[in-house]
């Protein structure tokens, strides 16, 4: 794991990653090797002709080098595969052998020029030989080195972002990106934001089944804590939508990371009223316009007999379940159902009163429902927990995560190896967590400069409401025959309280895979949950 020192700077790369790479050269050179053998021995009685003997002992030559390059490689592959992760002591040959690999690139281009030279000038023999041996030579300065080296800087950073997609909202109940039906027309709703040719309402007209006049308000308008929503009327349920969109744009994710804790001012018997700070600035943005601007009561003027039901989906579902606290009072009817919420979003009291009201949905192994400030504490430590006691070599674990994700199977039938002979199962194919969280490390302490060092700015924070997970039933990977089955069932919070690592766990939170799962278990009756609730209490779901 700890980056090689060679040329007296410290590189990003181990001394254990060097194992694919070299495979890939070993298996190009020694190719190369032997396809110049078969031309030697071919041709090995036409070369008396002016300049074969030169030609012969440039072959001769190309021989050895090439063997010695190949054993080179060889052993830098063998070296690479000793030791483990955070064990480098069985592979403390590898900086010599790199310093002997890189000498051997000196006299490798020297011996490519000299052959190129002879063959333009100074050998007139078989055509068939000549151009061999040109092919040769151009292979050799094509030749690349698959191990690149990079001086490693402790401040690099690598990120990574993954946008949330644009859903729309089906009967109030899912939320989901139909393709583009762009129209022009004048609009019988109120529009906010950069909609000009209707691209986005088409979209959503033609996802959810309703029609023109159902909607109330649309609001594209899209900036830090301020999120896009719409209002419509749902005839079919009698009732009153508003939805929230998710993720989609850079200041989506600045009000994703805005993860402080702050205390709300809200109508409601609760004592700690505290939540995500982004999250509830954007729930109060949406508030502020349906309640200042009039939309919903006019909604209601339309319809005065039907109850409001609010939803989202990822950061919008987080802003949906706020909102429904915050318009309680005012609609103690309100039903919230929140899809993939994200964990920390509420404190332990506003997630108890939350339960009277709202639902959440989480597939599988999806991060979000997962994902605060403390459960990725608690991640960074079990990896380096884990990393400590793994005494497989690094190739060996990459082997098995890319046969998990490519054809499924039991992650069980992967098992890490931990250091003092425990070889229980484990419940993760890469990290082997689980049994990991009963064994402590000595070799690894951990810094104190944490985020959960300050309880006040960072303390523990909830997801919203009753929650229904949907399991997959075994399971299945890319290129498996295997169709994914889902079963729904409650859940309670303590479930979502740990980041599950797995090839799903991003694909897991995308709408339109969680549609289809829903709709899977909707179509299979006895997969379904039931609508007794914990403590035999009944959910009234819209």
């Amino acid at each position: 794991m700890p980056g090689m020192v060679l040329f007296g700077r410290r590189w990003a790369i181990a001394s254990d990653d060097l194992v694919f790479p070299g495979f890939l050269e070993l298996f190009l050179r020694v190719l190369w090797w032997i396809g110049i053998l078969t031309l030697y021995v071919m041709y090995r009685g036409k070369l008396d002709c002016p300049g074969g003997a030169l030609l012969s002992s440039y072959l001769t030559v190309l021989l050895v080098l090439l063997a010695v390059i190949i054993c080179t490689v060889l052993a830098i592959v063998c070296v690479s595969m000793r030791g483990t992760i955070c064990n480098p002591g069985p592979r403390k040959s590898m900086a010599k052998l790199l310093y002997i690999r890189l000498a051997l690139f000196l006299p490798e281009m020297v011996w490519a020029s000299l052959g190129a030279s002879w063959i333009a000038h100074s050998v007139h023999c078989d055509k068939a030989v000549v151009n061999g041996i040109i092919a040769t030579v151009i292979v050799r300065t094509q030749t690349w080195c698959p191990v690149t080296l990079r001086q490693a800087s402790p401040f690099s950073i690598s990120s990574r972002t993954v946008s949330g997609i644009t859903r729309s909202l089906r009967s109030g109940s899912a939320i989901l990106q139909g393709p583009p039906s762009c129209r022009s027309r004048t609009a019988d709703y109120d529009l906010v934001g950069g909609d000009q040719l209707n691209c986005h309402f088409g979209s959503i007209l033609q996802t959810t089944g309703l029609q023109y006049g159902d909607f109330v308000h649309i609001s594209f308008h899209d900036k830090v804590y301020e999120l896009p929503f719409l209002v419509a009327l749902d005839h079919r349920k009698e009732s009153v939508v508003v939805a929230v969109r998710g993720t989609m744009s850079l200041q989506d994710i600045l009000t994703d990371l805005s993860a402080e804790s702050e205390t709300l001012d809200l109508e409601c018997e609760v004592q700690d009223c505290s939540a995500h700070k982004g999250i509830s600035q954007a729930a109060r943005y949406v508030y502020r316009r349906l309640i200042n601007d009039g939309i919903l009561s006019q909604a209601f003027s339309l319809a005065p007999e039907y109850r409001l039901v609010i939803v989202g989906h990822s950061l919008g579902a987080g802003a949906a379940a706020l909102l429904s606290i915050m318009l309680r009072k005012s609609h103690p009817h309100v039903r919230c159902y929140a899809y993939s919420p994200p964990r920390g979003l509420l404190s332990k009291s506003l997630y108890e009163y939350s339960k009277n009201f709202t639902v959440s949905l989480v597939l599988g192994k999806d991060v979000i429902p997962r994902l605060s400030v403390t459960t990725l504490e608690d991640l960074k430590k079990r990896i380096l927990r884990v990393i400590a006691h793994c005494n497989k070599p690094k190739y060996k674990i990459l082997l098995y995560g890319c046969w998990y994700e490519l054809f499924g199977g039991d992650p069980d039938n992967f098992p890490t190896e931990l250091d003092g002979g425990d070889q229980r199962d484990l419940t993760q194919p890469l990290l082997g967590e689980q049994s990991l969280l009963t064994h402590g490390s000595p070799a690894y302490s951990f810094s104190s400069d944490s985020p959960l060092e300050s309880p006040s700015k960072y303390p523990p924070l909830y997801p919203p409401g009753r929650i229904i997970h949907l399991e997959e039933e075994g399971t299945s990977g890319r290129f498996s025959c295997y169709t994914a089955q889902y079963t729904a069932k409650w859940s309670h919070e303590s479930e979502f309280n740990k980041i599950l690592i797995g090839p799903k766990m991003l694909t897991d939170h995308m709408p339109d895979i969680l549609m289809r799962a829903l709709d899977s278990v909707v179509a299979d009756r006895p997969a379904c949950v039931s609508c007794q609730a914990h403590g035999g209490a009944h959910v009234d779901m819209v």
